[in-house]
């Protein structure tokens, strides 16, 4: 039709859109990179090399859920419901004591990395079960993912929802990387004694964030 306007791509791709996808992936990035319970057992099965794939998964796709729900406001539903976060605050501290306990033990009785066929077998559905646990009974990922990236991600004018793509994309980089990245250093866990130092950090940093859960005020 003479005279019609037509489309350009070039405006999905402006520089304004490029800066919040950016934007959004080092601010995820700052988030999600620190040693914490959800790090550390995919760290954990990373070097175990045991259903690698579906712990990756479960935490892109739980981070992509709750990065969306935070975008789209879910935040405001916190406000006014504090018992909210304490349901979630004491079920999260008391899986995080609990399973800080199983590794404190692994630590008393440490084992080599078997990887072979005589490996012991763990189910996929305990392993997707407990990175179900980690990542949805953490109350700082609802404060941190919902409520602060899903603020920051309203200030971006009318990208917002770049902002969300790009901290997706930056969940699912370091997930990746970590999970399928941690075999590198599985030569170093042939031996017992490594096992026994990770337990123990791992107990260590599981007690820390569940004291920290328990008894930090939130709001």
């Amino acid at each position: 039709m003479p005279g019609a306007a037509v489309p350009s791509v070039e405006v999905v791709f402006a520089p304004a859109t490029v800066t919040s996808a950016v934007t959004g992936l080092l601010f995820s990035l700052s988030l999600i990179v620190a040693v914490g319970a959800q790090n550390t057992f995919v760290l954990q099965q990373g070097l175990r090399r045991e259903h690698v794939r579906t712990v990756v998964l479960i935490c892109a796709v739980s981070d992509a859920v709750l990065i969306a729900a935070g975008v789209a406001g879910a935040g405001l539903l916190f406000d006014g419901r504090p018992w909210l976060i304490e349901v979630v605050r004491v079920a999260g501290a008391a899986f995080l004591f609990g399973y800080g306990l199983l590794a404190a033990l692994r630590a008393v009785r440490p084992t080599a990395l078997r990887t072979g066929p005589d490996a012991p077998a763990v189910s996929r559905s305990a392993v997707a079960g407990t990175c179900l646990a980690f990542t949805w009974l953490n109350p700082a990922v609802y404060l941190d993912t919902v409520v602060l990236l899903g603020s920051v991600a309203n200030t971006q004018s009318a990208q917002p929802w770049w902002f969300g793509a790009g901290a997706v994309l930056g969940s699912v980089l370091w997930f990746v990387a970590l999970g399928f990245g941690a075999r590198l250093l599985a030569p170093v866990f042939t031996r017992p004694v490594a096992w026994r130092f990770l337990d123990v950090f791992i107990a260590m940093v599981l007690v820390a964030i569940g004291l920290r859960v328990l008894f930090t005020p939130i709001g």
